[in-house]
């Protein structure tokens, strides 16, 4: 197959819309699964997003469960000052309930707090077992998992990195999955918004780090994790003030478009490059590469789609549904 006629292809199978870092609708089963290249980063978006609520315990552990190299996910701030695993800066009554034991000072999602507003131990009374999105996540369900049970409150980033230290030790995985859960990586995306500091509200300036970096480097240095680590951001500034406050850590780009637009301090770092898969061709993988960075989208849920970025050279790819993908644990 002709170097033209894949590009032509890979440009027409990338034009379809989408919302944000939301993904594409999921696509129609099918019996074939993705292979994937020696070395591929296969990434589970916010856990397993497709097949169990997205950002909770049971997430994570389905996607360590299909054997992801790497999980991705997200981080707020607590009134504590904690960092917590949660997409939105509010809790919403379309992912979220309160249980029903919960104290009366705890509000209702329906009233969307924001994180930053609650402590911890506040977060902890909320189920974010919904489903959003019928539509587009018909095969997310709901399950007693073997290590995490019925575990959806929103948690601390301490206790996923607990949770992956159980799963290793757990007779009740396999050797391979408790293997891989030893090496697996970790894409923690800082949800901060230029255009909505109060967002997050730790009074970042934009040059040094907030809270918000200094608790999460401070987390990974106490677990032992920075090594199996990335930091990301479409905020180029929480990246450099991250690279600033510690050079060695991995650094992520998020770019809503398939344009290679790469902040000017990270220029001649060894980044990873992860756009909007919409768009994206072998030519602007191939400068990626030429340019010393690693290319790996967001947020790829078509078998079709995947094939044809992973032909045309991708490293990685992140996805609400691992499970369409061919990886090595049984």
């Amino acid at each position: 197959m002709s170097g033209t006629w894949r590009v032509g292809l890979v440009t027409a199978l990338l034009v379809i819309p989408l919302s944000g870092c939301s993904g594409n609708p999921l696509p129609e089963p099918s019996p074939e699964l993705v292979q994937l290249p020696h070395g591929f980063d296969l990434q589970g978006h916010r856990g397993a997003r497709g097949l169990t609520p997205e950002n909770t315990l049971p997430s994570f552990e389905t996607a360590l469960d299909l054997g992801v190299t790497t999980l991705e996910l997200d981080l707020h701030l607590s009134k504590d000052d904690q960092v917590m695993i949660w997409h939105d800066a509010v809790v919403s009554v379309d992912k979220c309930r309160l249980k029903a034991e919960a104290p009366n000072h705890i509000p209702n999602p329906d009233t969307s707090p924001l994180i930053r507003s609650l402590t911890a131990a506040d977060l902890s009374w909320f189920a974010c077992d919904l489903n959003p999105d019928m539509a587009r996540f018909p095969n997310q369900t709901i399950a007693e998992n073997q290590l995490t049970a019925s575990n959806y409150s929103i948690v601390p980033l301490s206790t996923l990195f607990d949770l992956v230290t159980q799963y290793a030790e757990s007779e009740l995985k396999t050797e391979k999955q408790r293997a891989n859960a030893l090496t697996v990586r970790f894409n923690l995306e800082m949800k901060r918004n230029p255009n909505n500091p109060g967002a997050i509200g730790d009074g970042f300036d934009g040059t040094s780090v907030g809270v918000l970096e200094s608790r999460t480097l401070a987390a990974l240095r106490y677990w032992g994790l920075a090594h199996r680590s990335v930091i990301q951001s479409f905020d180029p500034r929480s990246l450099q003030a991250t690279h600033e406050a510690d050079p060695t850590i991995a650094l992520a780009v998020l770019t809503f478009t398939s344009d290679l637009e790469i902040p000017m301090f990270a220029e001649d770092l060894p980044i990873i490059w992860s756009p909007n898969y919409e768009g994206l061709t072998k030519e602007s993988i191939e400068e990626a590469h030429n340019r010393g960075y690693k290319v790996i989208p967001w947020t790829v849920n078509s078998k079709t789609i995947a094939a044809a970025l992973i032909e045309a050279g991708v490293d990685g790819l992140i996805t609400d549904v691992p499970n369409a993908f061919s990886l090595p644990l049984p």
